[in-house]
């Protein structure tokens, strides 16, 4: 019989509906059963795209004998972390807290009937292995604990909740930031660069997005050329490594190795999203085809795969299909030579490394850019030009026949946060190489999260299957903000600004400190048992940066200074951090910067033909960071700060900060202004 899983949203509890485990999730009903029998919680905390979360699950919930130990021990939870990231980042840092160990998924947490966590791991094999405890051992050893050494327990949980309370910042510490986090910041990424594979540090190798596209923004504010370096060499690397997926786009979670070669096969929105931005921003900077190809083919797979047909963006592709981690992705030599031509076959395989030891599992190949196309067609002895057509006709009949495989699985969630990374990347992306289907593919996105999650100006977290709930948290409220700023310069909507400015004011009625910053979860939410409110980036960008940043751009746009004033309190808050460890704040800096030098504001007025034209040329400049508004006679009532005089043709009012230009009639003008802030 299926358990209490069975009726939630979340596919990843779905998948554990017809376990023998008695789970619940979390809730009221699970929490006080859990106080009137006095037994301790286990937590368990994973997501669908998750590899070891399938295989604990394999092992351990889908055993009945391993169910029976746990259901007559515990009261079971199972959370997805993604529909609750507010228990995740409290369980995740007390996991840490308590081993002395970086978390992850699974994770594995007994807690007292309070939700207080006195014990905590992440995998656990059902039997003895890998210097792990099995399982069924563990949860007889931890309900032993809890029922002889209660006095032990209480005050260890008393220290963790105090622990807990001292790792947020509470006070707003006095001065003025300046630019020091932003030289710290460089200096530390060069100490840490891999100048052979591009990226930070080494093995396992993640793509953040935040940290690249500071150093590109450092680049275009300073002509410091190594921090363009760093940032496009180590965007080479992915694209031409085994992260990217080279017949059907878009970027794996991370890479298992230094070189970029192996991936865990998750395919994440929220890594996308940033990703597509960042590499439509990079070819503005340097025009490289690698660079176009890659947003390109990113942009198409999120549209083939990850679209749903009410328009919102699908969450996630898993890393297992057939039960195997990477299996729909990889090939053997002779596959490949039976899909396409001897020519195709040859090109391919030079191309991708099959001529080279197999790089998965002994048996396989997962495709690498092992040799460029141009030293492919030199070996061969034949044109470049027929090369790159055999290798394109070539990876179209792979891609077909990959097609024909047993899929990876699809979490099918929607999630307002992660729609909204999503929503700003392929608007950005759109705007920056003049893709109409693009940008539709956003708006229609956009479209669906205000239909849908946004409800009596609060916004709501989830939703599958027509079904939208959960109380959304500060990244919803500031990535949508944001991605609804980007929007507006692909096509100025008045309806779109007065919703930015609805997001504004929810920001800080319901989550702002009075202190400074932002809580990650709003004042009305459920009481847990410690409020998260952080900086830091993790897998996805810091809230409070985010917040930050585009409230200031808001201010700009508004001329409501209300939101400067707290996104400055947010900066003032997270100063010291960014002055101590600048590598984990990188969407605070960018934040710090814009407050420090605030970025180029372009208002155009004219006929909306004309505004057109003049909006894709501003896009495809090298200028990613000045905010571009093409605002027609039609553009309805606006701020005192965009309200500009329309005259003939198009004319544009270029501000920064305080200080504005006399109009400027000639696109000419326009672009010497813009390469040069200094003049403003």
């Amino acid at each position: 019989m299926p358990n209490r899983l069975a009726g939630e949203t979340s596919p990843y509890l779905q998948q554990h509906a017809e376990n023998p485990v008695d789970w619940f999730p979390w809730g009221e009903e699970a929490l006080t059963l859990a106080k009137r029998e006095d037994k301790p919680i286990l937590l368990s905390i994973g997501y669908s795209a998750c590899h070891w979360c399938h295989v604990m699950a394999h092992e351990s919930f889908e055993d009945a004998e391993v169910a029976a130990v746990m259901n007559r021990l515990f009261v079971n939870i199972k959370v997805d972390r993604e529909e609750r990231p507010d228990l995740d980042q409290i369980y995740q840092s007390a996991q840490q807290m308590l081993t002395g160990r970086a978390g992850g998924w699974p994770l594995t947490m007994f807690l007292a009937p309070d939700g207080t966590p006195f014990f905590g791991g992440t995998y656990f094999p059902k039997t003895p292995r890998y210097g792990l405890p099995g399982f069924v051992d563990l949860c007889r050893r931890v309900a032993e604990a809890w029922r002889d050494k209660r006095a032990d327990i209480a005050q260890q949980n008393g220290e963790l909740l105090r622990a807990l309370a001292s790792g947020a910042r509470t006070t707003t510490p006095a001065g003025e930031p300046t630019a020091a986090p932003l030289q710290l910041a460089v200096e530390r990424a060069e100490q840490s660069f891999d100048a052979r594979y591009g990226g930070f540090g080494g093995a396992p190798k993640f793509p953040h997005p935040a940290e690249l596209e500071l150093l590109l923004r450092r680049h275009a504010a300073t002509d410091d050329a190594r921090c363009g370096e760093m940032a496009l060499a180590t965007l080479r690397k992915m694209a031409e490594g085994g992260l990217y997926d080279q017949l059907g786009g878009g970027f794996c979670r991370y890479s298992v190795d230094e070189r970029w070669e192996i991936p865990h096969f998750e395919k994440m929105l929220y890594d996308n999203g940033p990703l597509l931005r960042l590499y439509a921003d990079a070819w503005r900077i340097s025009p490289e085809p690698l660079f176009r190809r890659v947003a390109e083919e990113t942009a198409a797979w999120v549209m083939r795969e990850m679209q749903a047909p009410e328009d919102g963006y699908f969450s996630s592709l898993d890393a297992d299909s057939e039960h195997e981690e990477g299996k729909f992705y990889v090939w053997s030599r002779e596959e490949v030579s039976r899909h396409g031509t001897a020519d195709e076959v040859a090109v391919l395989a030079a191309h991708y490394g099959l001529d080279r030891p197999a790089n998965f599992g002994g048996r396989h190949w997962h495709f690498i850019v092992a040799k460029p196309l141009d030293e492919v067609a030199a070996a061969l002895g034949k044109p470049p030009a027929e090369c790159e057509a055999l290798l394109q006709s070539g990876r179209a009949k792979l891609f077909a026949a990959r097609e024909r495989r047993i899929r990876p699985g699809r979490d099918e969630k929607i999630l307002a946060s992660w729609n909204a990374l999503m929503i700003e990347g392929m608007a950005h992306a759109g705007r920056v190489f003049g893709r109409a289907d693009w940008l539709a593919s956003a708006r229609r996105a956009m479209d669906f999260t205000r239909r849908t999650l946004w409800r009596d100006g609060r916004l709501l977290a989830t939703c599958k299957d027509g079904r939208a709930h959960l109380n959304a948290y500060l990244d919803d409220y500031a990535y949508l903000l944001k991605a609804s700023l980007e929007l507006l310069q692909s096509g100025f909507d008045a309806d779109l600004l007065e919703f930015a400015e609805a997001l504004a004011r929810a920001l800080l009625d319901r989550f702002e400190d009075a202190a400074g910053g932002f809580f990650f979860t709003s004042h009305d939410h459920e009481a847990l048992i410690h409020r998260v409110k952080t900086g830091h980036d993790n897998a996805t960008p810091s809230g409070n940066g985010v917040a930050a940043f585009a409230l200031q751009r808001l201010a700009h746009l508004t001329g409501d200074m209300r939101y400067q004033a707290s996104a400055g309190r947010a900066l003032r808050l997270y100063c010291p951090d960014m002055e101590r460890q600048p590598g984990g704040f990188a969407t605070l800096l960018m934040a710090l910067e814009e407050s420090l030098v605030p970025p180029t504001l372009v208002v155009l007025r004219g006929p909306k033909a004309q505004l057109a034209d003049w909006n894709e040329k501003i896009a495809s400049r090298p200028w990613p960071w000045a905010i571009a508004l093409g605002l027609p006679a039609e553009a309805g009532a606006l701020p005192a700060v965009l309200e500009k005089p329309l005259r003939e043709g198009v004319n544009a009012w270029v501000c920064s900060g305080v200080k504005c230009l006399e109009p400027i009639d000639d696109f000419t003008c326009l672009e010497r202004v813009c390469k040069s802030p200094e003049l403003l």
